[in-house]
């Protein structure tokens, strides 16, 4: 395999690492331009050394009493997970979305709360910023790619607004729809995927309380291309599944049909847990590079099971045929 030199930590070559079709899209978009030139410049990446952006608003929060809500592992510098980003609203480089998404505009804000639930309606972002307290999660992310960070996110577990909703008996799938605006989402015009981008949980999954809905990391609210101004986090499984820029919750009785499902179902599953022991087709899951480590040498870690979190996770999926229901 050959790999590209970054940051002092090797990348796989983009056509290894990205899906297929939306390799093969981005190459018709360069009309014609040689895909090996094209390709070798990813973002680099600060490795702590890199000056702090500009400070966003504080948004500070409380110590979390939910089992496996801190982990332990070093952070990745602010500068690195504020830099390399899966946004493709803003385009498919890992750098486009902090260099693209300064045109979202993360207020006004309403989130649309649907479906099969005894009080539908809608949340203003004040609204849902003070509707449960906030807390701060130290979660590991975990990329499909291969690569892995460590954020200390801030928000609060989605149960919270589940409860208020109270979903009926026919609520069995909670799926999240993000914002399709091409004014402000310049990565619309490519047709790497169906938008509005939409990602889905199974009930008991949405009620999980590490299931987090995030308005801040770092102490401060998320900036725009980390899913300002309101997103999901899963720490349990791919990071694809941690929907951005939320503008829809819909609680339904069938299981939805994914944004990476319909692009390619054969790679992308519904459940995408996190599971070392379950090959992407094209490259396998049971290692990853940690976003911000330093050093030329530096050997990927192994991937764990739920990405760590089985402890809390693992009852969830008993009896489950990982390798069927990927």
């Amino acid at each position: 395999m050959h790999h590209l030199k970054d940051r002092g930590f090797l990348h796989p070559v983009p056509s290894e690492i990205t899906p297929k079709h939306v390799f093969e899209a981005r190459r018709r978009l360069l009309q014609g331009a040689a895909a090996g030139a094209a390709f070798t410049a990813l973002p680099a990446l600060s490795q702590g050394s890199a000056p702090r952006p500009n400070k966003l608003a504080a948004l500070p929060g409380g110590k979390s009493a939910v089992a496996g809500a801190v982990v332990m592992d070093k952070l990745t510098p602010y500068a690195d997970a504020a830099s390399y980003n899966n946004f493709y609203e803003f385009g498919t480089d890992k750098s486009d979305p902090a260099r693209y998404a300064g045109t979202l505009k993360p207020r006004p804000w309403t989130v649309a709360v649907e479906g099969e639930v005894k009080k539908p309606g809608s949340f203003d972002l004040d609204a849902l910023l003070k509707l449960a307290p906030m807390e701060e999660r130290i979660y590991r992310l975990r990329c499909v790619e291969g690569w892995s960070m460590v954020v200390p996110w801030v928000g609060w577990s989605l149960a919270e607004l589940i409860k208020r909703v109270e979903p009926t008996g026919n609520a069995k799938f909670v799926q999240f729809v993000t914002l399709a605006d091409k004014a402000q989402m310049p990565g619309l015009r490519s047709s790497v995927l169906d938008w509005p981008y939409v990602e889905g949980l199974r009930m008991d999954e949405a009620m999980h309380p590490l299931t987090l809905l995030a308005f801040g990391m770092y102490g401060e609210v998320l900036p725009n291309q980390n899913g300002a101004p309101v997103r999901l986090v899963v720490p349990w499984k791919y990071g694809f599944k941690s929907a951005k820029s939320i503008v829809k919750i819909r609680f339904v009785d069938k299981q939805p049909k994914t944004s990476w499902e319909e692009a390619a179902s054969s790679e992308y599953g519904f459940y995408s847990n996190v599971n070392p022991k379950v090959d992407h087709p094209r490259w396998s899951q049971a290692s990853e590079r940690r976003i911000g480590e330093d050093g030329l040498f530096a050997k990927k870690r192994p991937t764990l099971m739920f990405n760590g979190y089985e402890p809390q996770v693992g009852q969830l999926y008993a009896g489950m045929d990982l390798k069927k229901f990927y």
